[in-house]
């Protein structure tokens, strides 16, 4: 949230609901969209390649923080999509554009 702030250039003082500033920045719909983008690419794109990638390394035992799978996840559980459906690049890219209600 801090980095969303910065961008839209609020502070915690303006007392702006998280919901109102995750609206503006359309976060959801980039993570979307760059995911459609990164699976339709070439087999050797870096970004395929990293996303795939297993890192074999122990999380820590207190509260795990959110990787950007799993607030991928979380989006396609929230619109009723499934991955599978990236294949279709224009219904793709109409989902991903209608996932924030701003």
């Amino acid at each position: 949230m801090r980095m969303l702030r910065w961008m839209c250039g609020v502070t915690r003082r303006d007392k702006i609901r998280t919901k109102v500033i995750k609206g503006t920045t359309r976060v959801r719909e980039s993570r979307l969209r760059w995911y459609g983008h990164v699976m339709i690419g070439d087999e050797e794109y870096i970004g395929r390649r990293v996303r795939e990638m297993e890192v074999q390394v122990p999380r820590r035992r207190r509260r795990l923080k959110r990787r950007w799978m799993d607030c991928f996840k979380d989006n396609l559980r929230s619109k009723d999509l499934t991955v599978d459906e990236v294949w279709d690049k224009g219904r793709w890219r109409t989902l991903a554009r209608n996932i924030d209600p701003t």
